[in-house]
């Protein structure tokens, strides 16, 4: 019976006409959606925001780097529908989830909407559906919390249904790396899970990385993020040194750059941000403490990356305080809300922090963004704010200007030359010839 049921589900998917449900329809899902749509696979998308269903059905995208031209084509194919209905899971013969795993406020996993999803797909759990998780999370989530949920109905995993996990490598905004030609890890829960679930992917991406385990694949997303994590730490509290030393950090950086081995660049900025880097450290801390060991390299990366925000604020009042005027009272103008240059994604971007400082220091704030004309639902900031046009009027009221994130649309010459003063962040302004005196760096 078991072996006719993993026979059955790896004809479909190797056949393409099992249809995949993918759940969480975000910068992770969306183009996951598109590159199965692509393989020639039916896909329904499932998302608990009714309104991004809507978005979609009527041919909208609410993610910038992904065009309406691509939602009304993965439309017209006719496979591809979105609802909101978690009751049509029991529809759908493969069911990847790629969900938030953010943390909590004591900075440890937040598992309820892995814990949430796995439930919703346990109600209508049917023999022979493979499950992967894709979303980033510690080792170990993928057979100590989502398995047990599953199995909790009686139907046994790797027996009645097949479950993998298979880390999210989405890079949004990248122009060269896409979710269609990033390699792709996978680990199953046994032998009949990884190979249903390599036969999944393998015709979405041109390689698929065999790991033995969920564990294995689990641990790699969180090396790879924990690498740049604690790389980006040891710039960020060099940035600082090489300041107090009259050190200019970039062009430090510029010069080891030029070696064609053994050297990497990473770059300081304002704070982490994204889903994954200032996130999957903490992660791998919590689970290394249920194993009695202490990670403390990688806490003290995340301790240096964490306390940037409040560094850049100390140059926003060093310079403000230069100019004869205090924080508080100061009318300060944020450029850019996402967490990187270029996309419109602001998930656990450092502007957040920074406008959060400044407002409890007493500063008027605004900020301007070109990608995000008014600030999303946040749950640990809930500001009411909308972006302001960069005029010369606008630019010449602010006392400050503080470069957050460095947008490719900004015209840094424009902005200097109608700004009082300008807290640079991110080396934005470095080719600025004129009104060099107005520029600070951070």
């Amino acid at each position: 019976m078991a072996e006719r049921v993993f026979e059955k589900a790896l004809a479909g998917i190797e056949g393409r006409t099992a249809a995949v449900g993918v759940i969480g329809l975000g910068y992770v899902g969306l183009p996951l959606v598109r590159i199965f749509l692509k393989a020639g696979f039916p896909v329904v998308g499932f998302d608990v925001d009714q309104r991004k269903v809507d978005a979609l059905h009527a041919g909208k995208s609410y993610i910038r780097h992904i065009p309406e031209s691509d939602v009304r084509a993965m439309l017209d194919t006719g496979r591809f529908r979105a609802t909101a209905d978690m009751g049509e899971l029991k529809n759908v013969q493969a069911i990847v989830v790629c969900v938030p795993t953010p943390l909590t406020i004591h900075r440890e996993p937040d598992m309820t909407y892995v814990e949430g999803t796995t439930r919703a797909i346990a109600k209508t759990l049917q023999p022979g559906q493979l499950i992967v998780l894709e979303s980033t999370t510690y080792p170990g989530t993928t057979r100590s919390v989502m398995l047990p949920i599953l199995e909790a109905n009686g139907l046994k995993g790797g027996e009645d249904f097949f479950v993998a996990y298979s880390p999210e490598r989405e890079d949004p905004g990248n122009p060269n790396f896409s979710a269609a030609n990033i390699p792709k890890v996978v680990g199953g829960l046994e032998e009949k899970s990884h190979r249903l679930a390599v036969a999944l992917y393998s015709p979405l991406v041109p390689t698929v990385v065999q790991v033995t385990s969920p564990e294995v694949a689990e641990a790699c997303k969180i090396l790879e993020n924990t690498y740049r994590c604690v790389n980006i730490a040891l710039v960020n509290e060099l940035k600082i040194l090489f300041e107090r030393m009259g050190i200019d950090v970039w062009e430090v950086i510029r010069a080891a750059s030029t070696k064609p081995f053994g050297f990497q660049a990473f770059y300081p900025g304002p704070g982490l941000g994204g889903h994954c880097i200032p996130i999957d450290p903490f992660y791998l801390s919590w689970v290394a403490r249920q194993f009695h060991f202490q990670t403390r390299f990688i806490e003290l990366a995340g301790e240096v990356n964490t306390s940037m925000p409040e560094y850049v604020v100390s140059r926003v009042m060093k310079a403000l305080n230069e100019h004869g005027k205090a924080v508080k009272g100061s009318r300060v103008l944020v450029l850019g809300l996402a967490y990187k240059k270029d996309v419109d994604d602001q998930r656990e971007s450092p502007s957040f922090e920074l406008i959060d400082h400044l407002m409890e220091l007493g500063a008027e704030v605004s900020y301007n963004d070109p990608y995000i004309p008014k600030v999303k639902e946040n749950r640990k900031f809930p500001l009411d704010l909308s972006s302001e046009d960069l005029t010369p009027k606008f630019l010449a009221s602010r006392d400050c200007v503080l470069v957050s994130t460095d947008h490719s649309a900004y015209d840094w010459e424009f902005i200097v030359k109608h700004s009082q003063l300008v807290v640079d962040s991110r080396n934005a302004t470095a080719k600025i010839k004129q009104s060099r005196e107005k520029i600070w760096s951070a």
